[in-house]
């Protein structure tokens, strides 16, 4: 593997129409801050970089929805995402955003450098117009249903049911999401970067020289490769974003798929106003772009192609290191939808777990597959994993060491087999997390890092220094020398998963600079330091903090139902004969109660105005006896009687379905007579 003088890492770019929830984080943040963090500590030159992505349709749908400008939406949500990140320990260099001076101007000229240089093809192409709105519809202003799998409801850019890259004009029945209208074609004229002249580069840099790539990433390129590249716009008929800067683009702006990226280099000359081509145009630099798996396509192929076409030596991206998806719950996590667990939410309710949250996307991270985040998963893994392992060990050690030499780390004497052995497996980790880190393994990293506290908890159960210390405390020493320096060594390990415990752990040591280098020594803390009081690293979480979470997600999966719901389609016409054979009648419950062995049915007695009548109804479910005796109920008093679970029922009572399935019973307004006909 080359080495490079220094390293620049970016972040994908979240949209600020909303905040970042865990699918952001376990795809890109977390991962990026682990691979930061980790060459920081190996003395690395390594610049972080992110902002949000301030312009784009989505902003200017839920401006539109909420009557303010995008202007507004994106102040509201690039301070809540800045702020989240920071709590969370994202530990950007800087962390800027697309609407700033200094990205329209890097965006403007990159546009100009490549027009200028005959890197774009123009051309004229039908495209969606709303006639009642007066102006194109552009990705997200359509809404139709997918020609791939027929999902109502499809994005005019993608399909968020199967995922689908779509064309706005592709969809069937489409609709316009600023009046409804069905919109018509009409011509326009846009700029393409013609990515089909590049791709003879690509495949070489891609296919020949990246085989070490994360599958997903190489097989994604390779299947669009293998298609055959095809010009793309790189503008677009909006009246929020970067305008395009030539003549004649009047109404015009970037299209924010080649706005975006360019934030990368804005935001570096923002950090970095006199070296910032260093880290971009150095070939002893590289560029490692994380992101998730639906950002692939455009930091692999277009974003590279944009590169080559501007020349002027900026380097390609060295790795892509994309995640796959995070789910909620056995469900896709969904903004729209409010589907999503969100950041400055989970800060707010579990203040102080920063860590547990990383720790669990870490170790749940959707590298290679699809994962699902559960909330008892997260609560086992904490109380199993960082309370009874890492925080028993460290809590463990520390509290012996005060009991038998009053804070003060003895001195080590000779050290027995069981020393060494703990000494050896503790740099064999090492080994193997450096291994797994430089090639963003962060998840198996992680695991080797519990290892070690693993290791610490075997290592005290075999030498029982409390036993020891009743006849021999040179050899008890010993072991909680040992014991002390190996919870050096797991703050170190785990410093770029757990940068607030590994902060917290090195207090309690005394200990302030830790690099990498230092993992696997077991001198870390001289002898005769007083170790401070120790502290709990974690606390055990309880049912009931996980059962509201439950309950929270359990309230919007029932919102979402309502809000998704739509009658179903009529049922064939009949002639009024047909209808008046119908005898439908209101009664009165006299009596109400359960069909035994059978769950779903209740056992009437209706006082219809003539005789009393027995009527069975499958809505056990829903309603318990008591709650509908003496209810006013309609029903169907012709139909032929019939045995259900051993009960002759007389007729239907008639129930409405509501939107997320239960029944509720149709009662008349007012005191109707028992008997009454419904006409």
């Amino acid at each position: 593997m080359k080495e490079f003088k220094r390293t620049l890492i970016t972040t994908a770019l979240p949209y600020a129409n909303g905040p970042v929830h865990i699918g952001h984080l376990a795809g890109v943040y977390v991962p990026a801050d682990i691979y930061a963090r980790y060459l920081r500590l190996r003395g690395q030159d390594v610049v972080m970089i992110g902002g949000s992505d301030e312009h784009g349709v989505p902003i200017t749908i839920k401006a539109k929805a909420e009557g303010v400008t995008p202007q507004d939406i994106v102040d509201r949500y690039h301070s809540i995402i800045k702020k989240s990140f920071e709590e969370l320990g994202i530990s950007f260099d800087i962390y800027s955003r697309t609407t700033s001076d200094i990205h329209a101007k890097t965006a403007s000229e990159f546009f100009r450098h490549l027009y200028d240089n005959g890197q774009f093809v123009e051309k004229t192409s039908m495209q969606l117009y709303d006639e009642k709105a007066g102006q194109f519809l552009a990705d997200r202003y359509v809404i139709g249903e997918c020609p791939v799998c027929h999902q109502p409801g499809a994005y005019g850019d993608q399909c968020e049911k199967c995922g689908s890259s779509l064309n706005a004009v592709d969809l069937i029945n489409p609709k316009s999401a600023i009046t409804g209208n069905t919109p018509v074609l009409k011509e326009t004229h846009h700029w393409y970067l013609p990515l089909d002249r590049w791709q003879p580069e690509l495949e070489k840099w891609i296919l020949e020289g990246h085989k070490e790539w994360k599958s997903n990433v190489y097989g994604q390129c390779k299947s669009w490769l293998d298609m055959g590249l095809q010009p793309r716009a790189v503008s677009r008929d909006l009246d929020w974003g970067v305008p395009v800067p030539v003549e004649g683009a009047e109404g015009k702006v970037l299209y924010v798929w080649f706005d975006a990226p360019i934030g990368y280099i804005s935001n570096t000359k923002e950090l970095l106003p006199d070296s910032w081509e260093k880290y971009w145009k150095d070939p002893e630099s590289r560029v490692v772009n994380f992101i998730g798996k639906d950002n692939i396509v455009f930091h692999c192929i277009v974003f590279p192609s944009m590169l080559m076409a501007y020349g002027d030596g900026y380097q390609l991206p060295d790795n892509v290191p994309a995640n796959e998806f995070l789910n909620l719950e056995g469900d896709k996590i969904s903004t729209s939808r409010n589907w999503a667990i969100w950041l400055h939410e989970y800060l707010r309710d579990f203040e102080g777990k920063q860590d547990v949250l990383r720790y669990v996307l870490t170790a749940n991270a959707p590298e290679t597959k699809d994962n699902d985040f559960t909330w008892r998963d997260f609560q086992a893994r904490n109380n199993s994993e960082l309370v009874a392992i890492l925080g028993n060990f460290v809590n463990r050690a520390l509290v012996l060491t005060h009991k038998y030499f009053n804070g003060q780390l003895p001195t080590v004497g000779t050290l027995e087999a069981v020393d060494e052995q703990l000494i050896a497996e503790v740099n064999s980790l090492k080994d193997q997390m450096t291994q797994a880190l430089d090639t963003f393994h962060f998840r198996e990293a992680l695991r080797l890092a519990m290892d070690m506290a693993r290791a610490g908890n075997k290592y005290l159960q075999e030498t029982e220094p409390w036993k020891v210390a009743k006849t021999d405390i040179n050899r008890t020493a010993t072991i909680l020398n040992t014991a002390v320096q190996l919870c050096a060594n797991l703050a170190i390990a785990f410093e770029p998963f757990l940068p607030f415990m590994s902060a917290k752990l090195l207090k309690m040591l005394r200990g302030d600079k830790i690099s990498w280098d230092m993992l696997g020594c077991f001198d870390l803390v001289p002898a005769g330091a007083v170790i401070g009081q120790p502290e709990l690293l974690f606390e055990k979480i309880e049912d009931d903090v996980i059962q509201a979470q439950l309950d929270r997600l359990a309230r919007i999966k029932e919102e979402n139902l309502v809000k998704a719901w739509k009658p179903e389609p009529q049922a064939p016409e009949v002639d009024f004969d047909t209808f008046l054979k119908l005898d439908i009648r209101v009664g009165r419950v006299i009596e109400c109660k359960r069909v035994p062995k059978a769950d779903k049915l209740l056992q009437f007695l209706i006082d219809d105005g003539m005789e009393q009548r027995t009527i069975v109804s499958g809505i056990a479910k829903y309603y318990e006896p008591e709650q509908l005796i003496g209810k006013q109920v309609t029903f169907i008093a012709n139909f032929a009687p019939r045995k259900l679970k051993g009960v002759t029922s007389q007729g239907m009572i008639l129930s409405a379905e509501n939107p997320d399935g239960s029944l509720t019973v149709i009662s008349p307004e007012g005191d109707i007579a028992p008997g009454a006909r419904v006409k």
